[in-house]
């Protein structure tokens, strides 16, 4: 090889190289950023338009579907999804990942202002984000005082923290839980507005008129000038009660006090926040779709520490949940697993060679390789990040492999009288083909990760190209580095010790030993196609009986708990409830020393009127104080939990890869034209999963069994009595639920004057006996008895949309031991069954992702041995060499799925990515033996003694690249703390994959090798027939005589 010549030949040449390659990584590491995963967050638009007082169905067809219409025709749309709640529409616009948000957003908000003049004018005006209105906060902050209201608190929290985190770079947006906002609320009492002859028009009416402040000029002097205002609006509890609404049948002026209750109370009272069961205002700290949940986190803290001083006294502000904490504590894992790996791979070299001069040459590779990688991964706009980490980890093992190989030969040709200076020269030279192989065959299988689709694709992304970065710069340095380092620091006599003669004695009787079983199989070649056979189907039997799933469960730290109570259950109803669940955990936390803390909220999501569910996040202890998962934990509180007779509860953990979950990963999709067909067939398909014993806890999210009562109004007795349908609306809208009628000022900010009526006249339907409209005909007042019937019945909810289409989404767990791939199936199976072919069938969430990352990464598994196949047969200038040498795939596949049958592991997307990773890493042992193999053959061997010869000396370099490269993974498979479920299966499959990959390649291999290569020759052939030719021709030229 050139550059191995010359790295020899000049050595200060091949120390520049690394020494440029370590300063520009490490100028590199610099400007990388930090975070959990690759960027894969799609750009996410949400819209949230509410529309006080209005029903789902009313809301769907006035706001959603609007909204929808207007903006279903921008570019990029992936997916358009919606949920129409009581007064509350959500809209969730994912656009493809080459969108750019903030065009995106701007697009978004340029449909939606052409589309504001049609919503109804009650409505509030859109509130459109560049975040997922379903996304969980990345922080929960809780505001505590042991002298302050939850009223004072929500203000202070309103007036001087939500400005101060929102302007924190990342922060999308602040939402305050439990918030009880200072309003100036008026209880009208239907008795006493009846008795005096007022109507609620008349209130709001004298309202707004009379609580205005108007300009009223000003006063100008020869040398002063003066601004006038007319002081009329109210500002007190005291001014609104003293407001004088009309007159009375006596004449007598009536003021707001005498027919309504006026104080300072709440906004909105059916919202409440405890942390361990104290009454606090909970702020939820949601990040941009594109930020850094880390740095998010960090800069929060930051502004945290500079508001601690300059709170009121006996008020306090702290971090009750951070999702960046297990980001962190899983990445602090990771940087231990690449120490370790570093570590056991040197102490591998060590015990193989038995001298620390010759292991301090492959311990310089290690670092060099590694810190250029960072050099790539700037030029290309990557992070740090979990995923990238674990590849660097993964790297260690590989980096050294070239290193080793080249070093080994180098080493043997020293051992065998050599002088080192030649050795280093011949040496590198002989074996410089077999790295550049070795090199091509795994960069070939790490590069088609980057083109793996969907989600998995864009997570793999970094990770591939990470490795193969790596691996790369391995071979450079291999093949510079460690020639010049051999020739400078390796002398005949630093290979003399005891450790040494004893390593080399132990090895020369291993290969004696190894040589005389190959020379038996080799001779009976069939008994290695048989064995290649039987393992093969035995890898096919494993992988069908493995059970499958998207990601494994992670323990991070936290759990969410959330309890439903029936539909149309009461805020009071629903506490009394969240309190005995309090209760629980209060005992866990007194019992154990794994619960740190817990917060609980009513209700249980954000935004929307109803009240009829409570979530609680518990906060566990650091992964090191504690001997319990968050499994063992959240089984138990499952179990108690199940024990509270009212209310349906679901305990679930954070979902892994970054999706939502709420502990039901199945998601069912059913989209039809209307929700009365959807119904029928979500019953259907309910009662059929009750025989299921894959799934439990199957539930919609339609449900239709809110209680609801249905006011129809006799339009033409209201048009003869002269009484506008608005009238009668806007009547029912404030004393049955509550309007916002104006605003008043106090200490700088504004706050809401909120009509609605008597919490004892809103009990029942009898309750509309006393409210009256006033005629515009004749100006008398009109019981609205007379003019509406109500009608009692059940309603949905919500209602929701997918893609446009009305939808129902069937939710199911798992039971115990079945696996997402397995519910998946039965689901899909009973749903062809049951439903009828004109019904659409999708997926969302981890279902979804769960089947698109199936096929892609089959498919790129597939891809990659084909690349590796082409690759091989370009390199060796035949298609029977790669055969022989990809043989050791199933061999490979074989270890790897008894490791993860062994550890009662799953085929999911990490041991899927080492399975791919397995390609090359088991091809390189088969390369190294057919390199070599043919280089004997070119000098006169007989096939079978050059196999054998190949073999034999090749035994040593395989057995220290695998073991470097299985103890390099050792410490996923070994690992703890953060995140350990996840790195384990791809520590399963590459420590077993390899090491039993490594043992029946020595043996398989050459078998097959000297049974089908008998009709090959070397990549070579070709090019010398030529020189001879052309020799030839040379020769018969000088020998012609002249003309």
């Amino acid at each position: 090889m050139i550059i191995s010549d010359q790295s020899v030949r000049r050595p200060v040449f091949a120390t520049v190289i690394s020494a440029m390659l370590v300063i520009l990584g490490l100028a590199s590491l610099g400007s990388l950023p930090v975070r959990q995963y690759p960027d894969i967050d799609l750009p996410v638009v949400s819209i949230e338009i509410s529309y006080r007082g209005a029903s789902a169905e009313v809301v769907e067809t006035k706001v959603t579907q609007v909204v929808e219409d207007a903006i279903s025709g921008i570019e990029g749309i992936d997916k358009l999804t919606s949920t129409s709640r009581d007064e509350r529409s959500d809209i969730r616009v994912e656009f493809n990942l080459n969108r750019d948000i903030d065009s995106a957003a701007n697009d978004i908000r340029d449909r939606v202002s052409r589309v504001v003049d049609q919503l109804p004018e009650e409505a509030d005006p859109p509130e459109i984000a560049k975040v997922d209105a379903n996304r969980q906060a990345v922080m929960y902050l809780n505001l505590l005082s042991d002298r302050h209201s939850g009223l004072e608190l929500t203000d202070y929290a309103d007036r001087y923290l939500i400005d101060r985190f929102s302007t924190v770079s990342g922060v999308a947006r602040v939402q305050i839980s439990g918030a009880r906002r200072y309003a100036m609320r008026i209880w009208l009492s239907r008795e006493a507005l009846a008795a005096r002859g007022l109507t609620v028009a008349d209130i709001e009416s004298n309202l707004r008129a009379e609580n205005v402040e108007l300009p009223a000029g000003r006063l100008e002097s020869r040398s002063r000038e003066f601004t006038l205002r007319t002081a009329t609006g109210f500002t007190t509890a005291d001014d609104f009660r003293n407001l004088v609404i009309g007159r009375g049948p006596d004449g007598q002026s009536v003021k707001l006090g005498e027919v309504a209750e006026v104080r300072i109370g709440a906004e909105n009272e059916r919202s409440i926040a405890r942390a361990n069961g104290v009454e606090a205002v909970s702020l939820a700290i949601e990040q941009l779709s594109k930020a850094n949940s880390v740095v998010v986190s960090r800069e929060v803290q930051k502004e945290m520490a500079g508001i601690d001083g300059e709170l009121p006294e006996g008020m306090s502000l702290a971090v009750n949940y951070d999702r960046a904490e297990f980001i962190e504590a899983s990445m602090r894992e990771v940087y231990k697993a690449l120490f370790f790996a570093i570590t056991l791979v040197l102490i591998v070299i060590y015990l193989f060679l038995g001298s620390f001069t010759v292991t301090l040459i492959p311990a310089l590779v290690v670092p060099v390789s590694v810190i250029a990688t960072f050099m790539v991964m700037a030029a290309l706009g990557y992070t740090i990040n979990i995923l990238t980490l674990l590849g660097l980890v993964l790297a260690i093992g590989l980096v050294v492999d070239d290193a080793i190989v080249v070093l080994e030969n180098i080493y043997r040709r020293i051992e065998d009288g050599q002088r080192p200076l030649l050795a280093a020269l011949e040496g590198s030279h002989e074996i410089g083909f077999a790295v550049i192989a070795t090199t091509l065959v795994l960069v070939a299988v790490f590069v088609p990760l980057s083109f793996i689709g969907g989600d998995i694709g864009r997570l793999f992304r970094e990770f591939g190209i990470t490795l193969a970065a790596a691996v790369l710069f391995s071979s450079l340095v291999a093949l510079t580095l460690t020639p010049m380092l051999c020739s400078k620091m390796l002398r005949r006599r630093s290979l003399g010790s005891g450790l040494t003669r004893w390593v080399d004695s132990l090895f020369r009787r291993f290969s004696e030993v190894y040589r005389n079983a190959l020379k038996k199989i080799v001779n009976v070649p069939w008994l290695a196609v048989a064995a290649l056979l039987v393992l093969s189907l035995l890898a096919a039997w494993m992988m069908k009986t493995l059970p499958p799933e998207y990601a494994p469960k992670e323990d991070r730290g936290a759990f969410f708990i959330l309890l439903r109570a029936p539909e149309g259950a009461s805020l009071e109803y629903m506490d009394r409830y969240a309190r005995q669940m309090e209760a629980i955990l209060d005992d866990e936390i007194g019992d154990s020393e794994s619960v740190r803390r817990y917060l609980t909220r009513l209700p249980g999501s954000w935004g929307g009127a109803e009240v009829n569910s409570a979530r609680s996040i518990v906060l566990l202890e650091n992964w090191d104080l504690r001997e319990e998962t968050d499994k063992d934990i959240a089984g138990r509180l499952r179990t108690r939990l199940q024990e509270l007779p009212g209310v349906r509860s679901f305990v679930s953990s954070p979902s892994s890869l970054g999706l939502r979950s709420d502990g039901r990963p199945v998601e069912m999709v059913l989209g039809g034209p209307d929700y009365e067909q959807l119904r029928d067939w979500r019953d259907q398909l309910l009662a059929a999963i009750e025989e299921m014993p894959e799934l439990v806890n199957a539930d919609s999210n339609y449900q239709e069994r809110k209680p609801q009562m249905n006011i129809s109004v006799d339009r033409d007795r209201a048009s003869a009595l002269g009484v506008s349908l608005v009238s009668v609306g806007r009547t029912l809208e404030t004393m049955l639920g509550s309007r916002k009628v104006t605003t008043y000022i106090d200490r700088g900010r504004e706050y809401n004057v909120i009509l609605m009526g008597k919490e004892a006249d809103r009990a029942s339907p009898d309750d509309l006996t006393n409210l009256y409209v006033r005629s515009s005909l004749t100006g008398d007042l009109i019981p609205l008895s007379n003019l509406v019937k109500i009608t009692e019945t059940a309603g949905p909810a919500q209602l929701n949309r997918h893609d446009r289409m009305r939808s129902i989404t069937i939710e199911a767990g798992l039971a115990e031991g079945v696996s997402l791939g397995q519910g998946i199936e039965a689901l899909t199976e009973k749903a062809r069954e049951t439903l009828p072919k004109s019904a659409r069938i999708s997926w969302d969430g981890e279902s979804k992702g769960y089947l698109e990352s199936g096929g892609s990464l089959y498919l790129t598994f597939a891809m990659a041995l084909l690349v590796v196949f082409l690759v091989l047969a370009a390199q060796f200038e035949s298609f029977i060499n790669p055969m022989i040498i990809l043989v050791t795939v199933p061999l490979a596949m074989t270890g790897a799925l008894a490791g993860l049958h062994a550890y009662g592991s799953t085929v999911n997307v990490f041991s899927q990515i080492g399975a791919i990773l397995l390609i090359g890493l088991s091809a390189k042992n088969g390369v190294l033996i057919v390199e070599f193999a043919n280089q004997l053959r070119d000098r006169g061997m007989d096939i079978s003694e050059a196999v054998l010869e190949a073999a034999t000396v090749r035994f040593r370099p395989i057995l220290m690249t695998s073991a470097a490269t299985t103890f390099g993974a050792l410490p996923l498979l070994l690992g703890s703390g953060a995140g350990w479920e996840s790195r384990q299966p791809i520590g399963i499959v590459i420590v077993f994959g390899v090491t039993i990959s490594a043992l029946l390649t020595l043996f398989i291999v050459p078998a097959l090798y000297a049974l089908f290569a008998k009709t090959t020759s070397s990549p070579q052939r070709v090019s010398r027939i030529i020189e001879q030719m052309q020799q030839a021709d040379k020769s018969e030229s000088k020998s012609a005589p002249s003309a």
